[in-house]
C-alpha cells in the first residue's frame, strides 16, 4: 500500500483506539508509538497486532501513533485500516 497523507481514525473515547498514520521516507521502517491503558497486561500483544496488520496491507515504511484506551482487537484493526486507506486516499470518510 502506497501511503500518500496524514490520516487518523478512532477517537479518545473509552474502549477505542484513536491511530494517526503518517507517511515517512522509504527505508525508514515503522516507527510505533504505541500509548495504552492496558499496556501492561496487553501492550506485546498489541504491538503485534498491529505489525500483523500492517504485513498484511504490506505497509513497511510509517509512522504509527497509537492512543488506546482498552479497544478490542477487532475495533484496533478496523481502526488501523480505516487509517491507512484515508493515508493511501482510497477511502476518505463515511460521507464522501
Amino acid at each position: 500500500m502506497n501511503l500518500k497523507v496524514k490520516a487518523q481514525a478512532g477517537s479518545f473515547e473509552s474502549s477505542d483506539v484513536l491511530i494517526m498514520i503518517e507517511p515517512v521516507e522509504s527505508g525508514s521502517g515503522r516507527i510505533i508509538e504505541l500509548k495504552s491503558i492496558v499496556m501492561q497486561q496487553f501492550g506485546d500483544d498489541l504491538l503485534a497486532q498491529i505489525h500483523a496488520d500492517l504485513d498484511n496491507f504490506d505497509v513497511r515504511d510509517v509512522r504509527v501513533i497509537v492512543n488506546d484506551k482498552g479497544a478490542l482487537p477487532p475495533t484496533v484493526s478496523a481502526r488501523l485500516e480505516t487509517a491507512l486507506k484515508r493515508s493511501a486516499q482510497v477511502q476518505s470518510g463515511t460521507l464522501s
